[in-house]
């Protein structure tokens, strides 16, 4: 007789499970993993309620985010890979008071017959490609996760084909865990986490170490690596929509300034962030008393964002910030000297020179704005030259080409007519046709080409 065994949390007898068969290795479904099953759900007099097997197509969830019943989640989370397990879930456990009618009666215990067919891990990564997986150990605890810019301690694990290879507490700010080498991976993961959670991160190199490796830890170029994490605290950092216009000044100017040593380290990809940042702070404020002083700050924002994203040969990017700074400053020197940088590189020399020459109209000494427009005119000839030459090779394969034509037609036809104009003698001797007779005054050549009235 196999074993009933109580998994309620409070033991109380809520959810008994009963093995059928074992299932393989040692892991559980950790939670969050999005688990495949199959299942036939009857009451406790053996009616039948439901059941994934008579639709032959398996039952697919997330574990332990509440879309099942609460039951399932206890019980499929401790269920390992092909086991099958009998589970008797008391009414508080199942659909409870109020039953699911017509099939489910009010305070039912319900018994399900499942089976555990495959799971993956939760994917934390941006774009949903399995970049990120992450395997719950522990579970944190409290509602709160760590925000975007919130101070947190952790401690790593990194691990490669069975090798330690980074151990250590670190303390970093979310968003910019990479000033403390902590890879993408955990910085994008760490706001999934709660405070005192243990989990195994299986990283791709994209949110890894990337093409390049790491000579510092020995791992190779596009190598997956695995993380254990542990979130040991955090302290949050203030949301947006707490601070008045005041404080989110205050704020934008924090974000300038790092920005602004990001810049200065050559670390661009940051200090986009950061100017990004002042323009999310600021961009939805109306008081008038601040108007300027915030309109200063989105300013230098789009000018700065337009200067990283140049040295990151994102020309398109670089264009629309410099068209932003604009719209508040029409008459900004460097706004109009990067959009036409951005232009140029786009390969839209003649705007490019208007901007150009916008700018050493308000600053006629700007020796670079007269180098870069020096640079447009010989990029408009060279491209005019490339027209050119491609409208002439055209023109000439054109040229062939009918050439080639009338010499095939000539071929086909060669007795049609002996010269322009000159009917064959056969056309002139040959009987009229019975629509010719039917219809003596239609126009017809003579001998000479000419139209005549018969």
């Amino acid at each position: 007789m196999p074993e009933l065994i109580d998994i309620s949390p409070n033991k109380d007898s809520g959810v008994l499970k009963e093995i059928l068969r074992e299932g393989e290795g040692d892991e559980c479904a950790p939670p969050g993993s999005k688990v495949r099953v199959h299942y036939t759900g009857t009451l406790t007099d053996g009616t039948k309620f439901d059941s994934s097997r008579d639709k032959n197509e398996p039952f697919e969830f997330d574990l332990g985010k509440g879309t099942v019943i609460k039951a399932w989640d206890i019980g499929v989370a401790t269920m390992k890979k092909g086991e099958q397990a009998m589970l008797t879930c008391a009414p508080e456990y199942a659909y409870g008071k109020s039953g699911s009618p017509p099939t489910i009666p009010p305070d039912s215990t319900l018994k399900f017959d499942v089976e555990v067919i495959s799971w993956k891990c939760e994917d934390l990564s941006p774009k949903g490609d399995g970049g990120i997986e992450r395997s719950q150990i522990k579970a944190g605890e409290g509602v709160t996760f760590p925000n975007d810019g919130a101070l947190v301690q952790v401690s790593l694990i990194g691990k490669y084909e069975g090798r330690d290879f980074d151990v250590r507490d670190v303390t970093f700010t979310v968003g910019e865990g990479s000033e403390q080498n902590v890879i993408a991976g955990i910085d994008i993961a760490i706001e999934k986490f709660k405070k005192g959670e243990t989990s195994k991160l299986t990283i791709k190199s994209q949110y890894a170490f990337g093409t390049q490796g790491s000579e510092e830890f020995n791992i190779p170029p596009n190598a997956t690596v695995e993380y254990v994490v542990t979130l040991n605290s955090f302290e949050r950092a203030e949301e947006s929509w707490a601070l008045d216009t005041k404080e989110r000044i205050e704020q934008a100017k924090i974000f300038k300034e790092k920005g602004t040593n990001y810049f200065k380290a050559s670390k661009f990809t940051l200090a986009v962030k950061m100017y990004k940042k002042i323009i999310d702070y600021l961009g939805s404020q109306k008081d008038p008393k601040f108007r300027e002083e915030m309109d200063g700050l989105i300013l230098a924002a789009n000018l700065n964002l337009s200067l990283c994203y140049l040295k990151m040969d994102d020309n398109f990017e670089a264009k629309d910030s410099a068209t932003a700074a604009l719209k508040i400053d029409p008459d900004n020197v460097k706004a109009l000297f990067r959009k036409g940088q951005a232009l140029l590189k786009l390969g839209e020399p003649k705007q490019a020179a208007d901007h150009f020459a916008h700018c050493l109209q308000l600053d006629p000494g700007n020796t670079a704005a007269q180098s870069q427009q020096v640079l447009c005119a010989k990029t408009l000839k060279e491209q005019l030259q490339k027209e050119k030459k491609v409208y002439a090779n055209m023109f000439d394969k054109f040229a062939k080409m009918d050439a080639q034509r009338e010499e095939i037609e000539k071929k086909k036809e060669p007795n049609v007519m002996s010269s322009v104009g000159e009917w064959g003698k056969e056309d002139r001797e040959r009987e009229p046709s019975e629509f010719e007779k039917e219809n003596p005054n239609i126009l017809l050549l003579n001998g000479s080409g000419e139209f005549k009235d018969m």
